[in-house]
């Protein structure tokens, strides 16, 4: 069944619209995270979450039936590709902005753990044959690789 010009454009903008949607919300992320302001993302997540998976869906369908888009005229499908190559952008602003928080949240973590280390192991008594005494609080601190 060949599709019509018009279907295939509607589809097109139907794309470019979702496109141009996802990319506003993934900025906005970026933008809370470089601000230090992750609760402001946090806010965007289920809208995002909820475009991404038709993005995903809606995309490997068209990368798997081209024919899909094929008739739609080319500036429609011009749009696409630049609205397509915006949200990449974003998507690589996005990754740079959470890899910084996760940096700084290890950091954190890190720093935090050193702390409580350095006040366990501290030595008790005084004089020339006072011993070190560290206390023994089994407590463990696990550090994920991934924030």
């Amino acid at each position: 069944m060949a599709l019509s010009a018009d279907t295939a454009g509607e589809r097109v903008n139907q794309m470019i619209a979702l496109t141009e949607r996802l990319t506003e919300l993934i900025a906005a992320e970026a933008q809370a995270f470089e601000s230090n302001r992750p609760q402001d993302a946090a806010a965007l997540v289920d809208e995002t979450s909820r475009l991404a998976n038709i993005y995903r869906h809606e995309s490997a369908r068209i990368r798997s039936n081209p024919d899909l888009i094929a008739p739609a005229p080319p500036e429609d499908r011009t749009r696409l590709v630049r609205a397509t190559e915006a949200f990449d952008a974003v998507l690589a602003r996005q990754g740079r902005a959470l890899e910084a928080a996760r940096a700084v949240t290890e950091g954190l973590v890190q720093a935090i753990a050193n702390e409580v280390a350095a006040q366990r192991s501290r030595g008790i008594g005084y004089g020339p044959g006072a011993q070190a005494h560290v206390m023994n609080l089994a407590t463990s601190i696990t550090l994920n690789q991934r924030a």
